[in-house]
């Protein structure tokens, strides 16, 4: 049965991927006490494909970059849900890291990096507003557009 979390995610027409499996020497998640550390997650959709490929600031804009955080947020809550068996036993997003896939003269990772910080806010309510972290870098796996890592106070 769906807990809250779920039902509220499924009102907005979100459904969870299958967390995708570590592709190096690191595990997607580790948990000490009760706090969960979310192995950065880079804009996979549900079918498995890139909701962003390239540089912001060149042909990824703005508007693509937030979707692509935001796709990284929703593979951030798969793999807590993963971990937990349930998305009501998170108490609350400490904190999100972005990196952002950036021509060296972009300067807007913030604003993209709203489309992960929106989600969390919209799904868990003030539980879901964090502090953050936003890095432009050269480079990110597959040529993604963003990556973001999370840590969450779990129950």
């Amino acid at each position: 049965m769906a807990g809250t979390v779920e039902k509220k995610l499924a009102e907005m027409g979100i459904s969870l991927p299958e967390p995708k499996a570590p592709v190096a020497n690191y595990v997607p998640f580790v948990r000490t006490g009760n706090f969960m550390l979310v192995s950065g997650q880079i804009c996979f959709d549900a079918e498995g494909k890139l909701v962003a490929k390239g540089r912001l600031g060149g042909e990824v804009s703005v508007e693509d970059g937030r979707k692509a955080a935001r796709a990284c947020a929703i593979n951030l809550l798969a793999q807590v849900k993963m971990a937990l068996g349930d998305l009501d036993k998170m108490v609350r997003v400490v904190r999100l890291g972005g990196f952002i896939n950036s021509a060296p003269t972009f300067l807007d990772g913030p604003k993209v990096m709203n489309g992960a910080s929106d989600l969390m806010v919209e799904v868990f309510g003030d539980k879901g507003r964090h502090a953050r972290t936003t890095v432009g870098v050269a480079s990110l796996p597959l040529d993604a557009a963003v990556e973001v890592e999370g840590l969450f106070e779990v129950a």
